[in-house]
């Protein structure tokens, strides 16, 4: 697993220098959601392509931003579903963006999920590692560099919450649940970034990240191999949990296509706690 961690560090190298130097307009080319692709999304993915086609243990890649499997190495060992630039359209506004991967052995799907990483691409370059059993590793790029900063664990209760979703597409209960949470004193944090808004809760300790099933997308938007199931698995290895709006974890959900949503609700346990009542879920 140290050599998959060691490429995305030098992914992450060359990622980074991408957004500040590369053209941050629209290419000519559209997603797997028929979302129009920006230049650095095209060239993220392509940095990782050409990156994990020397290693050996990668057996397939799927990308959030391409339709298929992309078969690499048929003696690999995991299959990885990553998303190339979560956020990218906030690069040229210069605000922070994110890798994410999902590490998994077999049929890509929660239960099989082995090992995470995320990288921040903000003032510094930041990298989360997680492998079972183990709390997730934080560490910082110096020079080119990777140095280990900490392990990471999130307290019982945090102080931020990071609403997404439209919310005039939001239901009643849920809206009374947010809406509970600034009462108490949990305080706004929503950059609409998924890595840098699930990064802070998990450096300042605590609090909730969220994404509902709305109105306008009942099955809520962000996917499963690529965005919710790499940073469920996160969160629970550092002491929090995360579930979709019916209580289910997170990790055992079954994707029937590798582009498939889920609601999802990331947390320290008093937040995921609070929001199992609003929503009804038994215990």
């Amino acid at each position: 697993m140290q050599t998959i961690f060691n490429t995305i560090k030098e992914i992450a190298i060359k990622i980074d220098f991408a957004i500040k130097t590369e053209d941050l307009g629209y290419s000519d080319s559209s997603n797997s959601s028929g979302e129009e692709q920006l230049k650095l999304d095209v060239k993220s993915d392509y940095i990782i392509e050409e990156a994990f086609k020397d290693v050996s243990l990668v057996k397939d890649l799927i990308s959030e931003e391409k339709e298929g499997v992309l078969s690499l190495h048929k003696e690999g060992k995991y299959t990885i579903c990553y998303d190339p630039l979560d956020g990218s359209s906030l690069a040229d506004v210069n605000l922070s963006v994110g890798s994410i991967f999902g590490i998994y052995e077999g049929e890509p799907k929660g239960e099989n999920l082995v090992a995470s990483a995320y990288v921040v691409y903000g003032p510094r370059i930041e990298l989360m590692t997680a492998l079972k059993d183990e709390r997730p590793k934080l560490y910082r790029a110096q020079e080119g560099l990777f140095n280990f900063i900490r392990e990471v664990t999130l307290n019982e209760k945090g102080k931020l919450n990071a609403p997404g979703g439209t919310q005039q597409h939001w239901c009643d209960y849920h809206k009374t649940f947010i809406d509970d949470l600034f009462a108490e004193g949990y305080r706004l944090r929503y950059s609409g970034g998924m890595v840098p808004d699930l990064h802070q809760i998990l450096l300042k300790g605590g609090g909730i990240f969220s994404y509902p099933g709305t109105s306008d997308v009942p099955n809520g938007k962000l996917r499963q191999l690529f965005e919710v199931i790499p940073f469920a698995f996160m969160y629970e290895q550092a002491g929090g949990q995360a579930l979709n709006n019916k209580g289910l974890r997170l990790m055992e959900l079954v994707p029937s296509h590798p582009h498939d949503t889920s609601p999802c609700f990331f947390g320290s346990n008093y937040e995921i706690e609070a929001m199992k009542e609003a929503y009804g879920v038994k215990h």
